[in-house]
């Protein structure tokens, strides 16, 4: 199994009815401070009424390897029958020459790179995109067949949560990958949010931060038409006294 972590997990259509649904695991930040380039492929092998048995095994990873990461997002999309992961996002250390005894756990947004990972290979392609100017963390992302949409997050190099929206479309050709961002209008200023489906075109987001030491109390509805999406608040619950007065407030 992966060591203890908090990392970037994403659900993945197996290729066979055996396989079902796969988990793949990247990334992360161990107890012991350490960061994780490692990807982990976790599938139920089996379950009867008493017990489920997993499979998890580490993928090898070539060509453009994202960097040990946390605070990043990983998806999948499917496009012309086949299927990609997407990473992007997260903090890393700052690179090793640069490491002190007093700056040994200082991290820095990793560039805003967009890696596209063949679950089946292992290979990995980055690609630059012009719309995406500097690194983020923490944010929010939707996965919808093609497209990936990027809401919030936060930057550390100028300590700001933009209200982001990108669309990220991958097209998969029997050629090579064609990746493309676009900016779009009615994002959200919002880090660190839990986001949950409620419905085949409908997602909630929960909790985060506004700013450093803000919570953000309200909750929003993203929804899905047409391959247009809206993002809407929506009345949040009566939130109890220990919510309200807690200093945390975040997943993920």
């Amino acid at each position: 199994l992966p060591p203890l972590r908090y990392p970037a997990i994403c659900t993945f259509k197996g290729g066979s009815e055996s396989e079902g649904q796969q988990y793949i695991i990247h990334g992360g930040k161990t107890p012991n401070n350490e960061l994780s380039d490692k990807m982990y492929v976790m599938s139920v092998v089996s379950k009867n009424s008493k017990k489920v048995t997993f499979r998890c095994t580490e993928k090898d990873l070539v060509g453009d390897v994202p960097e040990a990461r946390y605070g990043h997002s990983i998806d999948v999309v499917y496009s012309r029958g086949k299927s990609m992961g997407v990473v992007f996002g997260g903090r890393s250390y700052i690179p090793s020459a640069q490491r002190t005894t007093e700056k040994w756990n200082t991290v820095a947004d990793c560039l805003p790179h967009v890696f596209l990972v063949d679950f089946e290979f292992g290979c990995c392609i980055a690609y630059i995109l012009p719309e995406l100017q500097y690194g983020l963390a923490f944010h929010v992302s939707i996965a919808r067949n093609d497209t990936i949409y990027i809401l919030g997050g936060h930057s550390l190099a100028n300590n700001t949560r933009p209200d982001n929206l990108y669309s990220i479309k991958v097209d998969l050709p029997l050629g090579s990958p064609a990746v493309s961002c676009t900016v779009l209008q009615g994002g959200i200023s919002v880090s660190s949010a839990i986001l949950t489906q409620t419905s085949n075109d409908e997602f909630v987001i929960v909790g985060g931060y506004q700013l450093e030491n803000q919570k953000r109390m309200v909750c929003n509805i993203v929804s899905f038409e047409d391959n247009k999406i809206e993002i809407r608040e929506m009345e949040p619950p009566d939130w109890t006294p220990d919510i309200k007065h807690s200093k945390i407030w975040f997943g993920s």
